[in-house]
C-alpha cells in the first residue's frame, strides 16, 4: 500500500533538518501525549486517537491538501484512502514503541552529550535563539520534543546496527552486482584535481606549466599546492565521475580528457581547477551475430576495486537489512497488538467513492512526487518508521571534495 510514502512526505519520525524548518508532522511524536479515544495499543502503551489526527492533518497541510477535493484526489493518486493512511500512521507509532523496547533489552543506550551535540549543531543554522525557537514553533514541535525525537532516531540507529552481517556475500551475487556496475558505468573516468583559490590564477598558470614541462609531478603538486583538503593528502584523487557528483564545470573539462591527459585551468565556484583524468573504464563486452555489443562480466576483477568494496558493502548492507526486518516483524507479531476501528467524523475521513482510484498497472508516479525525504546518500540505517533505509540523518556531516 502506498500509504507508507506519506509518512516519507514528512519528517518520517526521524532525525532531519525539515524538523525544525517547516516540516510538520513531527511534534507529535508521542503517542502518550494525547488524549480521549484510544486508536491502538500496543504492549499496554496506549496510542491517541488524537495523535494520528495531527499527524495526519500536519502532513495535508505540509503537502497542500487541507481542502476535501485535494485530499481524496490525493489519496486516491496513491491508492489508499483514510483508513489505510490511518493504519500506517498507527503502525509508524508500533514501530516506535518496538524500538524502544527493543533497545531496553538489547543495553542500547544513547548519551545525552551525543543528543546535545545534535540540537546545537542544528541550532547553529539560525542567527539567535529567537530564530530557532521560530522554527520549532513553525515545525509545531518544542526543543524538548525535537530532542527526543534526536534520541529515538539515534537510539533506532544504535538498535540497526547491532544486526549487523558479518557474512561474506556469495560470488555469484557479487557478479550479478558486477554486470549492473559495469553496465552502467561503462565509459567512466576517473580524475584528481589540484584547487587554488579563485584569485590565485598566476600560482596555477604556474603549477599547470612546471607539470607541462614534465618538471612537477601532478599529484605531488596536489599535495603542495591544492586548497581542497579532503583529496589533496590523495594526490587530488576524488574517484570517477559515474560515481560521484561534480559541478558542471569540472564535468565538462573531465568529459573531453583522455586517460593521463592534463585540463588546462577550469574555473568553478569552487576556485580555480586543474584536472588529470587518471582512468578511463571500458567495460569488457561480446559481439552478437548482428554486430550488436552487450557488456559482459565474468570475473571480478574486471570492475575497479573500489567498485568491488562497494558492492560487497551493499550486499553485507542488504543482509544487515534482512536481519533487522526479520527481528522487526517477530517482535511485532509476538506483541500484544490492538488496533481499534477507526471512529466516524474524523477531519481527515472522506468518501473515496468520489474520487477516481489509481489503475492498479499504472506507473507507480506518485511515489515519484512525494518521496523527498527519501535520500540515498548516506549509508544505511533503521529509521523510526521501520524502514531500513539508506537516508543518511541531516544531522551526520559528510566531508565533500571541491570538486563535487
Amino acid at each position: 500500500m502506498k500509504a507508507s510514502r506519506i509518512i516519507s512526505t514528512v519528517c518520517a519520525m526521524g532525525l532531519s533538518a525539515a524538523c525544525v524548518m517547516g516540516v510538520a508532522g513531527c511534534s507529535s511524536n508521542n503517542q502518550n501525549s494525547g488524549s480521549g479515544a484510544v486508536a491502538a495499543t500496543i504492549n499496554g502503551t496506549e496510542i491517541y486517537e488524537d495523535t494520528v489526527t495531527d499527524y495526519i492533518q500536519s502532513v495535508r497541510e505540509q503537502q497542500g491538501l487541507t481542502d476535501e477535493d485535494s485530499w481524496g484526489n490525493y489519496l486516491a493518486q496513491m491508492g489508499t484512502d483514510p483508513a489505510g493512511v490511518r493504519e500506517q500512521i498507527i503502525n509508524t507509532y508500533v514501530t516506535r514503541e518496538l524500538i524502544n523496547s527493543g533497545a531496553e533489552e538489547k543495553g542500547v543506550t544513547v548519551d545525552s552529550s551525543e543528543v546535545d551535540s545534535y540540537v546545537d549543531k542544528m541550532k547553529s543554522n539560525y542567527d539567535s535563539d529567537e530564530k530557532w525557537q521560530s522554527a520549532l514553533e513553525q515545525a509545531g514541535m518544542t526543543e524538548d520534543e525535537y530532542r527526543s525525537e534526536i534520541e529515538l532516531q539515534l537510539k533506532a540507529k544504535e538498535l540497526y546496527n547491532t544486526f549487523t552481517s558479518s557474512e561474506e556475500p556469495s560470488n555469484d551475487d557479487m557478479l550479478q552486482y558486477a554486470q549492473m556496475y559495469a553496465s552502467a558505468y561503462d565509459g567512466a573516468k576517473r580524475s584528481s584535481h589540484i584547487l587554488f583559490d579563485s584569485d590565485d590564477e598566476a600560482t596555477a598558470q604556474d603549477v599547470l606549466n612546471k607539470i607541462n614541462s614534465g618538471e612537477l609531478d601532478f599529484a605531488e603538486a596536489a599535495k603542495q599546492y591544492s586548497k581542497d583538503t579532503g583529496s589533496k593528502d590523495a594526490g587530488g584523487d576524488v574517484g570517477w565521475d559515474k560515481t560521484s557528483s561534480f559541478v558542471q564545470e569540472y564535468t565538462d573539462a573531465l568529459s573531453g580528457l583522455e586517460k593521463d591527459q592534463v585540463s588546462g585551468l577550469v574555473t568553478s565556484s569552487y576556485g580555480i581547477h586543474i584536472i588529470k583524468c587518471t582512468d578511463v573504464y571500458n567495460a569488457p563486452k561480446e559481439k552478437a551475430d548482428d554486430g550488436t555489443e552487450t557488456v559482459k562480466i565474468t570475473s571480478l576483477d574486471q570492475i575497479p576495486s573500489e567498485w568491488q568494496e562497494t558492492i560487497k558493502q551493499s550486499l553485507q548492507s542488504q543482509g544487515q537489512t534482512t536481519n533487522y526486518q526479520n527481528w522487526l516483524t517477530e517482535k511485532k507479531e509476538s506483541s500484544d497488538l490492538k488496533i481499534n476501528d477507526m471512529p466516524s467524523g474524523l477531519p481527515y475521513d472522506v468518501d473515496m467513492s468520489k474520487y477516481q482510484t489509481e489503475d492498479p498497472n499504472s506507473t507507480d508516479s506518485a511515489d515519484t512526487n512525494v518521496s523527498a525525504a527519501d535520500s540515498t546518500d548516506g549509508d544505511a540505517s533503521a529509521s523510526t518508521d521501520g524502514s531500513a533505509d539508506s537516508s543518511a540523518s541531516a544531522a551526520d556531516a559528510e566531508g565533500k571534495s571541491s570538486a563535487n
